[in-house]
């Protein structure tokens, strides 16, 4: 499991969800360059330190992103506000990449939850 093959998911992609995605995983990397790409429950999801710390997937209608934290997305809940969200993630818009700054928080969270 592989950059390569988390390239190969977002490049099966329709646009815009391609453009978006290949976006959110630039500003990921850029975040927290150590995070190993893989492919785990056939999406793109990015370990830290041997951990899963987070992922995102294609969906028909939208995308999604998971801190993979149930306590991560609670503590950010006024953050997540703006997206339908579930136990351990969100879905966001097909076309438009997720903001840095709410990206950097749930990282940061997320990672310092791992130690």
């Amino acid at each position: 499991m592989s950059a390569e093959e988390v390239t190969a998911y977002i490049e099966k992609q329709d646009e815009p969800k391609r453009s978006t995605l290949l976006a959110v995983r630039a500003t990921l990397l850029e975040i927290e360059p150590s995070l190993e790409q893989v492919i785990a429950w056939n999406t793109p999801q990015f370990k830290f330190n041997g951990k899963y710390a987070v992922g995102f997937a294609a969906f028909k209608n939208h995308l999604t992103f998971s801190p993979q934290s149930p306590e991560v997305m609670l503590a950010h809940a006024a953050d997540l506000a703006d997206y339908v969200v579930s136990k351990s993630s969100f879905q966001f818009a097909v076309d438009a990449p997720l903001p840095k700054a709410l990206l950097t928080k749930l990282i940061k969270a997320r990672i310092a939850e791992l130690g």
